[in-house]
């Protein structure tokens, strides 16, 4: 079984680093959808959101403190569905279903996120193949 859950945290995390980098590294072409979702200071906000996904990133996919990295995930795709993807506050019907989407999708991984890290309390050091056990 730790293989499995091994392998579920190296398929779970590219997109965040994907994501993260884009982020660091395109901070100021990035910030056009915050601002035109009313986040106040556009480009801190995606700078803060690229650092915890590549920080929550590494610790689930290196397993150090897994708990941690996977609360961090959690903590910013959960704000981002409700905040980033109203959907509901959308009249075009193409951007509603789009915005829809990326919610839902935000909130699975969000809710993912939330079990990696029970998951990881839960087992503690007996989940295998991390470096250190969770913090929680």
């Amino acid at each position: 079984m730790d293989f499995l859950v091994l392998l579920g945290r190296i398929l779970f995390v590219p997109m965040f680093l994907a994501s993260a980098f884009g982020h660091l590294t395109r901070s100021k072409a990035m910030a056009g959808y915050p601002a035109s979702k009313g986040v106040p200071a556009p480009r801190a906000a995606v700078l803060a959101s690229g650092a915890v996904m590549l920080l929550g990133g590494l610790s689930v996919l290196l397993g150090v403190w897994p708990d941690l990295g996977a609360l961090l995930l959690a903590a910013f795709l959960l704000p981002a569905a409700v905040l980033m993807h109203a959907y509901w506050k959308e009249t075009d019907a193409g951007a509603r279903q789009n915005e829809m989407i990326h919610f839902q999708k935000n909130l699975a991984l969000g809710g993912a996120a939330l079990m990696l890290a029970g998951l990881f309390a839960i087992a503690g050091d007996e989940t295998g193949l991390t470096w250190t056990g969770p913090l929680f």
